[in-house]
């Protein structure tokens, strides 16, 4: 899996990317791709769409949010939702959670050994946990 920002990844290694996912990796998949991987960054959908943009403008916010839904669903992201009107996606799907400056509006990662989790309370029957995900909230000290 792609975890660090490189910006000399080829359009030709994003499709071979989402091949490797069970995609067909179309035009706009891969610019949506492209977007994603290259700079490994958290960023919502509409980031993306403005950086798919630039250099194509024919996708719609449509075809960004279709592709993100299949993106998440073939394990490729993870979504990461701030608050219900704040949705992120990460190309980094190895274990991890957030830091998200509250004034900024900025998300960055935290290592999972950086945190000590000592259990979770008893699940529903029939239930069993599929992920955990901590969001710390933060913002700087007053001056």
């Amino acid at each position: 899996m792609l975890r660090h920002a490189n910006p000399n990844l080829s359009r030709e290694d994003m499709a071979q990317l989402l091949r490797q996912h069970h995609i067909t990796p179309t035009h706009q998949r891969i610019e949506i791709a492209h977007a994603m991987f290259s700079r490994c960054e958290h960023l919502s959908a509409d980031q993306i769409m403005a950086s798919v943009n630039l250099r194509h403008s024919e996708t719609s916010k449509a075809t960004v949010y279709n592709t993100l839904k299949l993106f998440l669903e073939k394990g490729l992201i993870r979504e990461v939702i701030v608050d219900p009107s704040r949705v992120f996606y990460d190309p980094n799907t190895t274990p991890h959670h957030h830091f998200f400056n509250v004034e900024t509006g900025e998300l960055t990662d935290i290592h999972e050994d950086a945190m000590q989790l000592s259990g979770l309370p008893p699940l529903p029957p029939g239930m069993m946990t599929d992920s955990v995900d901590i969001i710390v909230r933060i913002r700087p000290t007053a001056a």
